[in-house]
């Protein structure tokens, strides 16, 4: 078997592949100079190479031709990837791996009023939660997931919205310092993702118990795994959505709650010492 055949991709992009390679290449230069941690390049890497690996490789033909691998191609893309390449918080080295010119543009760009009142919006709780449910159900609507499927620029427009939404969702709910001049409390980036996780239970349920084929594209474009019903495979699809989609905010959560506590136990380590 020709293992190099699975990491080929299915339809070259070359914004895929670009982009891929600068966020590679500027993470390995800033590493000399900011020297993340062991851990923070393990986040980082794993996070990128999954992203890499779903969206432009050979399972990106299954995504087109299953359902259930669909949202598991979008497990990562919106929760995974995304989750993973915030916990190494990467700005610093990415940063420091850019010539000197490009790093003051942006952070030129940084202080511009339009930039700044553009990340308010984003970084407000309520619009950060609702767009990040309402992207999933949006593609998740029959005629549009239909029309997304067979177009192949909605498709990727589909794929890079996913992505990029999931980069600053959990990136505002994981990362404990202040996002330019936004700073939310522990207390509200805790309320923030136990706030998603009830959209993606009920939209995972009414896929799960839909009594009749909602996705008709894969039966129409024949599907990858011979042997599936159309309802079993979109079954499989509400479950992963249902219950691995959430599963992501409680492990949020938990990351929250141990880096707030983690350094009061300092504080009190140090007062008893």
């Amino acid at each position: 078997m020709d293992w190099l055949y699975w990491f080929k991709p299915w339809e070259a992009s070359i914004l895929v592949a670009g982009a891929t390679a600068v966020a590679a290449i500027l993470f390995l230069k800033g590493s000399a100079r900011s020297k993340p941690s062991f851990q923070q390049k393990s986040y980082f890497w794993a996070g990128l190479v999954s992203v890499y690996l779903v969206s432009h490789t050979q399972f990106d033909y299954y995504s087109e031709h299953q359902f259930f691998i669909h949202r598991l191609q979008h497990l990562v893309l919106h929760h995974l990837g995304p989750f993973l390449i915030v916990l190494s918080r990467p700005s610093a080295t990415l940063l420091g791996g850019m010539p000197p010119r490009i790093r003051r543009v942006f952070r030129l760009m940084a202080g511009w009023r339009p930039v700044q009142y553009l990340i308010r919006a984003l970084c407000n709780p309520i619009v950060a939660v609702t767009l990040f449910c309402g992207l999933i159900g949006f593609w998740l609507l029959p005629a549009i997931h239909f029309t997304a499927m067979i177009d192949w620029r909605l498709y990727r427009l589909m794929n890079w919205s996913m992505f990029v939404n999931g980069l600053i969702f959990w990136g505002l709910v994981l990362h404990p310092g202040p996002i330019l001049s936004v700073r939310l409390s522990p207390g509200s980036r805790i309320v923030m993702m136990l706030a998603v996780a009830p959209p993606q239970i009920v939209m995972g349920a009414m896929i799960f118990f839909a009594s009749q084929e909602l996705y008709p594209i894969y039966t129409i474009c024949g599907r990858a795994i011979g042997g599936l019903s159309a309802l079993a495979d979109q079954q499989i699809g509400g479950i992963i959505l249902w219950i691995h989609g959430a599963m992501m905010s409680a492990i949020g959560v938990l990351i929250v709650v141990r880096n707030e506590l983690m350094p009061r136990k300092h504080v009190r380590q140090e007062q008893s010492s």
